[in-house]
């Protein structure tokens, strides 16, 4: 720097006043050489500027926010060194904010900010100047940046981050407990003065909690507080800037504390005695009634257990916890009698479920009540002595024998009469029936225990309209009384050539009888057995006996079945015996013994065909039978000449006239069961396809000679003949009708032929006397002449 240039440096003095907020500038030479200006850094960047060769070198600017002047407002002057201040050198501003936030003075480079600002929305500004010559428009320095930095002032109130904090702190915890932490921030620059530095303070909810005054944190101040007598706290926190001095600006939050519950409140009765009245009819599982306790602690803390400690007599009642009403139920654990016992004194117990240990030494977590149960007495049903009765009788007992006993009694005070009956539905062959007063009961009819071994009835016993019931169990013991027989049907088969001593089968008895010991069946030989020379029976000793040959060479052709009679006994007192048969059938074998040729029926069952498949087979061959009958009888009917011989002959056959008939009069049909049943015919029964004569006035004519009816009778007498002589005529009188016209009708012949050449020449009015078949053809004819001849 020159040293005459004095007023550059005065200037640069009054521009680093703290109250002014400009800057210095240092002007120096362009040919001078480079030198080291102290404290003048980039900005950002902390490192020592060094300036190179050119007119103008400046440190950074700063300025105040928030300037409230109706004037611009100055930040400093930009000047070069190579201004003579002839007005040839023009300064141009550029970079943020420029002409919108900073102006400069082209002829002197005052630099002036034309707005307000504020440090927390922008700290700083970068922009540049360029020195140029006005008339040429060349620059004459280099084009260089500078910074503009805006200097804080405490106009930002402290910001909590939530309006409203909530938090919890279990009840009676000690003091100093850590609730919530709060936490504001100041917009304010915090490397600038105290204007950030905060302060926290509680405003409400002393002195229950308190706050530290660095971190927010918020503690517990007083010890013991109670849920159950305060839950909820209302806390009001400030945060306060310039370290909490006057005149620093402040903000607020609330926080909602609420006190979480503990266990530390034990269950109580809200009676000592309770009482109840119940009939003695209660069931056991019923419910008597409910007792409850009550616990001002809230949630799992409330949870109670109730429990019988003691009682008149133990075992009578239990009493359960209802978990969604902590309620104590008490319920009847074994029957109640109102003749033994009219009331019931029981002690019950509540506990929390959930005790806290530490809690313990302020009280006993628990309290105890009586409960008085009365009953009231009921007409009750009789009592059986027991829930069922089992008994036993054996099945050869007499009519009338008693098997057992019952007993019901009535435990009402008045001790009525009890009777007895068995329930019908249970006994309906009626084997057994009980006396009605005394409960015995005996056989009414006969027992077979191969029928049925046990017998369940039920005994009602009543009195005074109540009644109850028992289930009675009746085992028939067996008797001896069934003799033992072959367990199957046997036939045997003995080989021609067989010898001596050869078993031809091995059989085995059943027996209906149940012993106690088990079977034992011993076999013989039936004496005075027929066929004792030819075979024998040994006992094998275990329920089955063998049939042996006693001879060898056996025939067929001299006897080829043998009838061997066993007798069969049993072990059991009294002995029973029976006698069974077997059939051995005297068979051709081959070498090995195999069965070749017996009976028919041997060889059937060779043939291993069954009893079903014989009858199927015979079956079948009936069915066969019939078919071939069948087919040669319809063969031979064929055979047979038909009653018509030909068509073309009409005088045999039945002509059918398609005339007109009576049209809608004609109601009534021709009834041909006449034809079909002669007999049936009444001699007086009229004609129903014409109206009798006497509805209708007749008109007499003279009898035709009898020579006239010749060849009608002619007729008939042909056909009869033909009739009788033909072989293919049927066995049984039958009725033939035959249409002969003859030659007398009255219509005369109803052909065309040989007709008058005109119908004027006819005339009709003959057919109104034919009766009401012909009427409508007469109405026809008749107006038809009634229209030719009008």
């Amino acid at each position: 720097m020159r040293a005459n240039h004095l007023p550059y440096l005065l200037f640069v003095i009054w521009v680093l006043l703290p109250c002014h907020g400009g800057s210095m500038v240092f002007f120096r030479s362009s040919g001078e050489e480079e030198s080291k200006v102290s404290g003048g850094t980039r900005a950002g960047t902390g490192a020592a500027l060094r300036r190179s060769k050119r007119g103008w070198m400046w440190n950074q600017f700063f300025l105040q926010e928030e300037y409230t002047g109706t004037q611009k407002q100055y930040v400093g002057k930009l000047q070069s060194d190579l201004d003579k201040g002839d007005g040839t050198v023009r300064y141009i501003l550029s970079g943020e904010g420029a002409d919108s936030i900073f102006t400069i003075e082209e002829n002197t480079g005052n630099l002036h900010a034309i707005k307000k600002l504020d440090r927390e929305e922008k700290a700083d500004y970068l922009l540049r100047i360029r020195a140029v010559n006005r008339t040429t428009g060349l620059g004459i320095e280099p084009e260089t940046e500078f910074m503009v930095k805006i200097h804080d002032i405490n106009d930002n109130e402290p910001k909590f981050s939530k309006e409203l904090y909530t938090a919890s702190v279990p009840e009676m915890s000690p003091v100093g407990t850590s609730v919530t932490q709060v936490t504001a921030t100041d917009a304010d620059d915090s490397s600038y003065g105290n204007s950030a530095k905060l302060v926290y303070s509680i405003l409400q909810g002393q002195p229950y909690f308190s706050v530290d005054s660095d971190t927010g944190i918020i503690k517990t101040a007083l010890a013991n507080m109670d849920r159950e007598k305060r839950e909820h706290y209302h806390v009001v926190i400030q945060a306060k800037d310039m370290a909490g001095q006057n005149g620093g600006l402040f903000g607020t939050t609330t926080v909602n504390i609420t006190l979480l519950d503990v266990n530390d409140n034990p269950p109580k009765f809200l009676q000592s005695t309770y009482q109840f009245s119940i009939p003695e009819s209660k069931g056991t599982g019923s419910e008597i009634g409910r007792i409850k306790a009550t616990d001002i602690d809230i949630g799992e803390n409330a949870e109670m257990d109730y429990s019988v400690i003691g009682g008149d007599i133990p075992d009578q009642f239990e009493i359960r916890t209802d978990k969604a009403t902590q309620e104590g139920v008490i319920i009847v654990k074994q029957p109640l009698d109102y003749e033994k016992k009219k009331e019931h004194t029981l002690h019950v117990q509540v506990e929390n479920s959930y005790p806290d240990p530490s809690f313990h030494h302020n009280s006993p977590f628990q309290d105890t009540a009586s409960v008085k149960i009365y009953l009231e007495d009921v007409e009750e049903p009789p009592v059986f002595e027991r829930s069922s009765y089992t008994m036993e009788v054996k099945e050869d007992a007499d009519l009338r024998i008693v098997i057992g006993f019952v007993s019901a009694t009535d435990h009402d005070a008045f001790h009525n009469p009890v009777r007895y009956s068995i329930d019908t539905r249970t006994n309906v062959d009626q084997l057994f029936n009980i006396h009605e007063r005394n409960g015995s009961i005996y056989t009414q009819k006969f027992l077979d225990r191969e029928e049925s071994a046990w017998h369940n009835i039920s005994v009602v016993a009543r009195e005074l309209g109540q009644s109850s019931r028992v289930p009675v169990y009746i085992r028939v013991l067996d008797v001896n009384d069934n003799a033992p027989v072959f367990d199957t049907f046997y036939e045997a088969y003995v080989c021609e050539y067989a010898k001596a001593g050869q078993t031809i089968q091995t059989v085995s008895a059943m027996d209906m009888d149940d012993p106690v010991g088990g079977h034992r069946f011993t076999f013989n030989m039936a004496p005075e057995e027929p066929a004792q020379s030819n075979f024998t029976v040994q006992d094998l000793g275990d329920n089955t006996a063998a049939i042996l040959t006693r001879r060898s060479g056996f025939s067929r052709l001299h006897e080829n079945i043998y009838q061997v009679h066993v007798v069969i006994k049993d072990g059991d007192q009294p002995v029973q015996s029976s006698t069974s048969t077997i059939q051995v059938h005297v068979c051709a074998c081959d070498q090995d013994g195999n069965v070749e040729l017996c009976s028919t029926t041997a060889l059937i069952q060779t043939a291993g065909l069954s009893t079903g498949a014989l009858v199927a087979i015979l079956l079948c061959i009936i069915i066969l039978l019939m078919i071939v009958v069948l087919f040669a009888a319809v063969w031979r009917q064929k055979k047979k000449d038909p009653l018509i011989i030909s068509k073309e002959d009409v005088r045999d056959n039945i002509v059918s006239y398609n005339d007109e008939g009576g049209g809608e009069e004609d109601t009534q049909a021709f009834d041909i069961g006449t034809l079909q049943n002669p007999q049936s015919v009444e001699e007086c029964k009229l004609r129903r396809d014409i109206i009798p004569e006497a509805l209708y006035p007749q008109v007499r004519r003279a009898p035709a000679p009898a020579h006239e009816n010749n060849d009608v009778r002619i007729f008939i007498n042909k056909k009869v003949y033909e009739n009788d002589s033909s072989p293919t005529a049927l066995p049984y009188d039958s009725l033939a009708t035959y249409a002969y016209e003859g030659n007398g009708s009255v219509a005369e012949s109803l052909s065309s032929l040989g007709s008058a050449n005109s119908d004027r020449d006819q005339d009709y009015n003959y057919l109104n006397d034919w009766g009401p078949r012909f009427r409508r053809l007469a109405d026809l004819y008749e107006t038809e002449d009634c229209n030719r001849y009008s």
